[in-house]
């Protein structure tokens, strides 16, 4: 045999060689490739480890036939959570973990899990396991049949709360509700619910116009998108069986919170609105102390005013704390230092509202009046330097 034919069958018998195995790895890569899900789960927790395990076994009898996964959107529980959701989703590719480090509320949680779910529909539910989860094939068929929207409803049909609500958030939840339709024209039974489902390339488009403080992320998306197509099932909300609810007082304010942002076309954030809510208190506090020490024979008004101011202050600061920057509370030390620069932020505002509130004293006389000019000029400065420095992310 020839050198030119030994060459020629070394190179057939090479080009065998690489048709296998590119044969071979196309094999393996269709093997290998798993269908993205037809449904993403989103569930928002916070310190709802015992629940982990019940919530996944019922989802997993709920979507029998359905290709899903599940987001758990911790906010880094003490409790463990978010290592509980990673360790069962070890043995179990459908269960995925999200740990949020610094951030707080829920309707962040969700956008964030709803922006990195694979499936082409997601749903929202709670960790408590007071939403009926045999309700999502349902759902899911609803989105299926041209709905953009669906919502799991407590108020429509058959849907009931009494069983998960104290009457007084039942009633509270129905004048909300009213409330919501009339100001907003949200024209759904329950504006308020948790329980929902949305095709993803909705979330995408309305993402920045959403708030992510808060609860009612269904009410944010009713209003940021007016054009849906809504369907609305009936569901009984059920009580909680394990954990503690997180909802509390502040859910009221939230909520005013987040329909004045979208009756001003989120010109007024939900945080401003708190921020605004701590600073009446503080006024009032600001004109009890300058009340109480104004009328002391030996102590110049502009002393009284800085100390009324200085008071005021404190309080605000540590309301704010708790309340306005809860997301980003400071705590032990962080908390003393965040006082020093709250005092350090705000000194051009007291400033101007002791060098005000002196001036129209001298002229007036009127020592609430004075009082509120200067409490009112020190304000424009609070927010923006807090947000900026004091609670800064």
């Amino acid at each position: 045999m020839s050198i030119i034919s030994q060459n020629a069958g070394y190179a057939g018998a090479h080009t065998v060689v690489a048709h296998r195995e590119i044969e071979r790895r196309a094999n393996w890569h269709s093997d290998s490739v798993i269908a993205a899900p037809r449904l993403t789960v989103i569930v928002p927790t916070y310190c709802e480890a015992d629940n982990i395990d019940p919530m996944i076994a019922a989802l997993d009898n709920a979507l029998a036939g359905i290709r899903w996964e599940v987001i758990f959107v911790d906010d880094d529980s003490p409790d463990g959570t978010a290592n509980l959701v990673r360790q069962r989703g070890e043995h179990d590719s459908r269960v995925r973990a999200v740990r949020r480090i610094g951030r707080r509320g829920l309707a962040g949680a969700v956008i964030e899990g709803m922006l990195a779910s694979a499936g082409n529909v997601v749903a929202v539910i709670d960790g408590d396991l007071q939403h009926d989860e045999l309700l999502l094939p349902d759902m899911l068929a609803e989105i299926d049949g041209g709905a953009d929207l669906v919502i799991a409803s407590r108020y429509t049909g058959a849907g009931n709360a009494s069983s998960g609500f104290s009457k007084v958030r039942q009633q509270s939840s129905v004048l909300a509700t009213r409330l919501t339709n009339v100001l907003l024209k949200t024209n759904v039974s329950d504006p308020m619910s948790g329980f929902f489902m949305i095709r993803r390339e909705i979330i995408e488009d309305i993402a920045p116009r959403l708030s992510t403080e808060g609860f009612k992320l269904l009410l944010d998306i009713l209003a940021s998108s007016p054009k849906l197509e809504i369907s609305e099932l009936p569901y009984i909300f059920r009580p909680r069986r394990l954990g503690a609810s997180k909802l509390d007082g502040l859910v009221v304010a939230d909520f005013a919170g987040l329909l004045l942002a979208k009756l001003t076309g989120n010109r007024v954030s939900p945080r401003f609105f708190l921020f605004a809510l701590v600073g009446a208190s503080g006024l009032f506090v600001h004109l009890a102390v300058l009340r109480s020490i104004v009328v002391l024979p030996t102590v110049p008004f502009y002393v009284a005013q800085l100390l009324a101011a200085l008071v005021a202050m404190t309080t605000n600061f540590f309301l704010n704390n708790a309340l306005t920057f809860r997301d980003r509370r400071l705590t032990g030390l962080n908390a003393l230092k965040g006082l020093g620069v709250f005092y350090l932020v705000c000194s051009i505002g007291t400033l101007a509202n002791v060098g005000i509130a002196e001036l129209i004293y001298l002229r007036d006389a009127s020592w609430w009046l004075a009082g509120i000019a200067g409490a009112v000029m020190a304000a424009a400065f609070n927010y923006s330097a807090s947000a900026m420095l004091t609670w800064r992310k």
